[in-house]
């Protein structure tokens, strides 16, 4: 850009920057709807990561696949949403928030219902790993919107909430996937309706998204300041008169200048570099985790597909009261509190599950798998929440998408990895190893986050 150019667009940077600040300091949405309605999103990831874990016995049984391609039809929403979070987060920025996620949830309806018409496995992996895509980019939109539609404080306990709407689409689905096997269902028809079924929550929500506004922050940030004032004046009787009544051209950032304009402001830079931590080390925390509830199920006499079922549901449903306390807890103990306190409470629940498997004391494993659970649903709480909210709004899609990848690489990775370890070195040794996560997310909470509760990029 040449001098005079700069010149003459200062001007209307510094209104654009007047303007995003005059909005996120004075305005919010009348209650919790919007949060809701982005949050709900997450049900229908819950059940596509849920559903899939119990019906691929059946799907062995139908199409008889190699491990590699069950593998693959397991993991392919994790490899898809992998590439999601990253071009979803940059296209929220690049062409508006509203876009995206109409887009991604109508995706997600063709795709889900896609899945029950499957001919064979190759089909069933490539749809599941293009259904990925949607998922990831839905959540980085999601939590853009609600950072930027939602006041300080009330933004941060909505956006929190997202391992309580997991909880809750875990649980909804394994009740639903219960009744069918009551039902005795032929086992063609179970997984192929189990599959398609979440096209249905993904419609409700595209329905009760349908006439839900652009941000007014992404309009005036891209220069189309004739909407934003209609947006402003629909949503807060404000017609943002420090504005011009005409568009202007905005440059377009670089998808990677998010990280630069981080590096500018240590507080910004050390939540963020928080951020990606705890997604990674509660991601991995977490998935590893399946490899421990063959044990548990045995030591209670668990059997049938029906009982690990139900099971499964009860542990789900006492995660979703940590699901629930720990965001209001937020406002009290900050996001150094809940980080250090999840993280520290999964750390001594794998220490105690380590030293049970060692000495063979397992009917402690039960309750151990209990604490794990709890202050699981504590330590991934803020884990995006954070990167979101301390990116300034022009990069926020993109820096919630980047945070998103790294939840979605250990995920990905454990499924093909972490079986080999557990098989090599025994439960108890992996065990001990699953517990360097936690302690790299405490050490994080402790030693690199800065308290941001209530924090706002400028």
């Amino acid at each position: 850009m040449s001098v005079a150019a700069a010149t003459e667009a200062a001007p209307e940077r510094a209104a654009i920057d007047s303007a995003v600040r005059y909005l996120i300091q004075n305005y919010s949405p009348k209650g919790n709807r919007v949060g809701w309605l982005m949050m709900a999103s997450i049900l229908v990831e819950a059940w596509d990561l849920y559903s899939i874990a119990f019906v691929l016995i059946f799907i062995k049984e139908q199409y008889n696949p190699g491990p590699l391609e069950l593998g693959l039809a397991a993991a392919g929403t994790q490899g898809g949403a992998l590439i999601g979070a990253l071009l979803g987060g940059w296209l929220s920025d690049k062409i508006g928030r509203r876009w995206m996620f109409l887009g991604t949830m109508t995706m997600f309806v063709v795709l889900a219902l896609a899945q029950a018409f499957v001919p064979n496995m190759t089909w069933l992996i490539i749809i599941r790993f293009l259904l990925g895509v949607p998922l990831g980019s839905d959540i980085s939109t999601g939590y853009t919107y609600i950072m930027e539609s939602m006041a300080k404080g009330q933004r941060e306990v909505m956006g929190n909430r997202w391992q309580f709407m997991f909880a809750v689409g875990e649980v909804i689905t394994l009740g639903v996937i219960a009744v069918f096997l009551v039902m005795e269902l032929n086992h063609e028809m179970l997984w192929r309706v189990t599959l398609g079924l979440g096209a249905v929550p993904a419609l409700i929500i595209l329905f009760l998204r349908h006439d839900v506004p652009e941000t007014a922050v992404w309009l005036v940030q891209h220069g189309r300041f004739k909407e934003a004032k209609v947006v402003a004046q629909q949503m807060y009787n404000d017609n943002l008169a420090m504005l011009p009544n005409h568009d202007v051209v905005v440059e377009k950032p670089s998808p990677w200048d998010f990280l630069a304009d981080l590096r500018k402001d240590p507080i910004r830079w050390r939540a963020t570099i928080y951020g990606w931590i705890a997604c990674f080390a509660q991601g991995s925390e977490f998935s590893t985790f399946a490899f421990y509830l063959p044990v548990l199920f045995a030591m209670v006499g668990v059997s049938s597909v029906l009982g690990n079922n139900l099971v499964t549901m009860a542990l789900f449903s006492f995660a979703a009261i940590s699901g629930w306390i720990g965001p209001l807890l937020t406002p009290r103990i900050g996001h150094r509190g809940i980080g250090i306190a999840g993280f520290g409470i999964v750390l001594v629940s794998l220490l105690i599950a380590a030293a049970a498997l060692y000495t063979d004391h397992k009917y402690i494993l039960p309750f151990a798998a209990a604490g794990m659970l709890w202050g699981h649903y504590w330590d991934a709480s803020n884990c995006m929440t954070i990167p979101t909210m301390v990116a300034r709004p022009r990069y926020r899609g993109t820096a919630s998408g980047f945070a998103y990848m790294f939840v979605k690489l250990p995920s990905f990775l454990a499924i093909f990895l972490f079986p080999v370890l557990f098989t090599a070195i025994g439960q108890a040794n992996a065990t001990l190893f699953v517990a360097i996560f936690p302690l790299i997310g405490l050490l994080a909470a402790i030693f690199i986050l800065p308290e941001v509760y209530g924090y706002e990029a400028d």
